[in-house]
């Protein structure tokens, strides 16, 4: 089963109220910027467990799932 990394994000809220995160930062230090967000939706980290939204983000041309569950963000990892 795959573990919930926890991950700091730089996120930009429109007038509405609508998060777009912009910018990923690993708990190894690395950052890496979103390309595009390609879905929101209320979705289950499957394969680590919980429930939150869940963006569906382009990041260096892979799609990843970025995870927001009571404004704490995750990534599920191996």
């Amino acid at each position: 089963m795959a573990r919930k990394v926890f991950v700091s994000v730089i996120v930009r809220y429109n007038e509405a109220g609508r998060a777009r995160p912009l910018k990923i930062f690993w708990e190894d230090g690395r950052a890496f910027e979103v390309d595009r967000v390609l879905d929101v939706r209320p979705a289950p980290a499957l394969k680590a467990g919980g429930r939150g939204m869940r963006y569906t983000c382009r990041i260096a041309n892979r799609d990843m799932y970025l995870f927001e569950d009571e404004n704490r963000w995750f990534v599920e990892a191996r």
